[in-house]
């Protein structure tokens, strides 16, 4: 997952970068054509041109700020993309746990065993009975924790995916 928010970032910072030379070179070759052209101008022509050239400066310094803007929008959705990711991981190594240990037959009187029961709990909760779960002597294989798996691994895509929109901004071509 994280990847595909660097790729993200590393591709928005691309494309600004990209912008900003082309926007770059264009503002050099209209800087050096009215410049050339300044000294052919009456004062009235040489008055509307520098009101011109100070124009496409405000606009310059205008997009920069909302390219900087921009850009710490997407370093801070990154980082709470990081968090979740984070979170999720915890998530998935907690139900791994539990799902090992039911199949390994711990002893649920092993202080471990209690304390991952613990932690599990209340995020399996909602998924415990949901399917038949065969045991055999001391060993269980619970299909439902492999639901609650899978269950959230779909729910930390969904809340990824939602801020890869509210981030990632298409442009129409």
């Amino acid at each position: 997952m994280r990847t595909e928010d660097e790729k993200l970032a590393l591709d928005e910072s691309r494309r600004i970068a990209q912008h900003e030379a082309v926007k770059g070179a264009v503002r050099d070759e209209v800087h050096a054509e009215i410049a050339r052209s300044a000294d052919q101008l009456d004062p009235a022509e040489r008055e509307q041109t520098e009101a011109v050239g100070e124009r496409f400066k405000q606009q310059a310094v205008r997009e920069v700020v909302e390219t900087e803007a921009e850009l710490e929008q997407a370093r801070s959705a990154a980082r709470v993309s990081q968090v979740i990711d984070y979170i999720f991981y915890l998530i998935y190594g907690i139900i791994s746990l539990e799902i090992l240990l039911d199949l390994l037959g711990a002893h649920e009187s092993n202080a471990f065993k209690g304390f991952i029961d613990a932690l599990a709990a209340p995020l399996l909760a909602p998924f415990r009975g949901l399917v038949a779960e065969p045991a055999h002597g001391q060993f269980r294989f619970r299909f439902s924790y492999l639901v609650a798996l899978f269950v959230y691994f779909l729910l930390h895509l969904a809340i990824n995916g939602l801020l890869r929109l509210f981030v990632h901004k298409k442009t129409a071509v």
